[in-house]
């Protein structure tokens, strides 16, 4: 059996619709590239395994007893890929014409890119904010408060959106947003799988910062698009009123878990 191209490693976590539907988008794509599809179950839900039988025969499924997190989850599925580069994407996600082939052009010709990620558009085609220079302690305050009102904290906002940057180029970047990451097989190897210690949320920063320190790139492309239906879960409160909301509560302990981990390395940039 050759070895495909691309591994399209697909997490759900309670939206079966929404997979069957992201499946079927890459499923619609004519770009000249061979894809397996492996779907992770998180938890289990029933009818899924049936849903996918029925609609799509080569997709393999994996269902977990239970939520393990985000990291963790996608971490099996990578374990049982094949393919040249491994896409992690989101069950919100839609591919469109060309996304993937441009991904996999991108990195045949730029061999020092360990991980790249498209455009990503909101349903109404507006773009949205996908890549990232690293946080400092001090962002979060600044996201979550009405301080990033003040002056410097849109100065701080700015630079961490990396908004003097133009979105239609190229480019590097410090990190991207987990929504869709297109990853180097052989620069997993070398590097490691997503740290399971994070259940949701800095697993995408953490990774992007390892692959940086391990001497390989990160990029944006947006030679490739995709529709992502994105929430930010997190960031629908503010202020101590975010203290109750469980997404919050989880964002903040994995932020934690990152400034503890990379404590005492020095602050750099690369984008």
């Amino acid at each position: 059996m050759s070895r495909p191209d691309v591994s399209v490693v697909i997490l759900n976590y309670q939206s079966r619709g929404l997979t069957r539907e992201c499946v079927k988008s890459f499923k619609r794509l004519s770009d000249a590239v061979s894809l397996e599809f492996i779907v992770v179950d998180n938890g289990g839900e029933e009818g899924l395994e049936e849903t996918l039988a029925q609609r799509f025969g080569d997709v393999r499924y994996i269902r977990l007893n239970r939520n393990i997190g985000f990291a963790a989850g996608n971490n099996v599925g990578a374990r049982e890929s094949r393919g040249r580069y491994v896409m992690f994407a989101n069950q919100d996600l839609t591919a469109t014409h060309q996304s993937v082939g441009s991904l996999v052009k991108f990195m045949d010709e730029n061999p020092d890119v360990a991980l790249c990620g498209p455009r990503l558009l909101n349903p109404d085609g507006t773009i949205q904010q996908s890549f990232y220079r690293f946080y400092t302690p001090l962002t979060p305050l600044y996201r979550r408060t009405i301080l990033g009102r003040l002056w410097i904290g849109r100065q701080h906002l700015d630079h961490f959106l990396m908004r003097d940057r133009d979105a239609t180029t190229t480019l590097n970047v410090d990190f991207l947003m987990g929504a869709c990451l297109f990853v180097r097989a052989s620069a997993i190897e070398r590097v490691g799988l997503f740290d399971e210690r994070y259940f949701f949320y800095f697993e995408d920063t953490d990774w992007c910062r390892r692959f940086w320190e391990a001497g390989y790139r990160v990029c944006y492309v947006p030679s490739s698009t995709m529709i992502h239906i994105h929430s930010r879960d997190s960031a629908q409160k503010m202020g101590i009123a975010s203290l109750f909301d469980k997404a919050t509560r989880r964002h903040i302990t994995s932020g934690a878990q990152y400034f503890i981990k990379h404590w005492g390395k020095p602050r750099v940039s690369y984008g």
